[in-house]
């Protein structure tokens, strides 16, 4: 079976919007539009009609464009049921477990409170795509801002769960800045410090470090590691709580 096609918009400052399309269907859709221009640019582009908005949470930078764009597209807006009053323009409502029928394509919808309430991933399983909004991102995470870091590390093991090959469709590039924090904490790991030097050649480039995959992530990313020793001994955490330890690191990162 075929996989999403998809194109990564970047806006704002440092914002990812992605264009999907299923190959073996009509269905197009746009995950998180921030703004509507550089979305309809693409599509007369492509050539491509949208037909759907896929909301992770309710944040101005990744649901902005959702009146616009229904108004000149007709398409359907689909969000999170728990969050339904601040998705502009909501229509079809989503909960844990759910699945999303996108044209051919399913979406499993998982609940990942933590940056806001409310806020939900889509994993397309048979095209190894995860698109988390603000919730994980190539090695950090979102801010909590209305969770708690129990409800984050509740919903950062959700996705850790995924196949090592998932790949992880952030919505913003970050990647940089969240290398130097992740050194701070686990400066002995060499797989993180060989792909802080690949981040620093990328964003050379000014190529994106978007998407990046889950086994990396596992690998690297502190937040998804709070259990690893390595970590525990800078802190000085080695015989604390998993959910103790990641709130530190939380912590760390958000004074960093």
């Amino acid at each position: 079976m075929s996989k999403l096609e998809i194109h990564q918009i970047p806006v704002l400052n440092d914002n990812y919007l992605y264009l999907i399309k299923d190959p073996d269907s009509s269905a197009v859709g746009i995950v998180d539009p921030a703004v509507a221009e550089p979305v309809l640019e693409k599509l007369d582009e492509l050539g491509w009609k949208l037909t759907h908005i896929l909301n992770t949470h309710h944040h101005m930078d990744h649901t902005g464009a959702n009146l616009e764009l229904k108004e000149k597209t007709g398409c359907t807006i689909v969000g999170s049921k728990s969050d339904k009053s601040r998705i502009p323009g909501i229509d079809i409502e989503l909960s844990e477990g759910d699945e999303f029928e996108f044209g051919t394509q399913k979406a499993k919808i998982f609940e990942v409170s933590g940056h806001t309430k409310g806020h939900i991933a889509y994993w397309f399983e048979q095209s190894d795509a995860l698109f988390c909004g603000d919730t994980l991102f190539a090695l950090g995470c979102g801010r909590l801002f209305e969770g708690t870091p129990a409800q984050m590390w509740e919903s950062l093991s959700k996705l850790k769960s995924l196949p090592a090959s998932t790949q992880v469709f952030c919505a913003h590039e970050y990647t940089e800045a969240n290398a130097n924090f992740a050194l701070s904490v686990d400066p002995e790991n060499s797989k993180l410090q060989d792909r802080f030097q690949d981040i620093l050649k990328l964003r050379k480039a000014g190529t994106p470090t978007v998407p990046s995959t889950m086994a990396e992530e596992i690998e690297t990313n502190p937040f998804l590691r709070p259990d690893d020793m390595g970590i525990r001994k800078v802190l000085g955490m080695e015989s604390a709580s998993t959910v103790d330890v990641f709130t530190e690191i939380r912590a760390r990162k958000d004074s960093f």
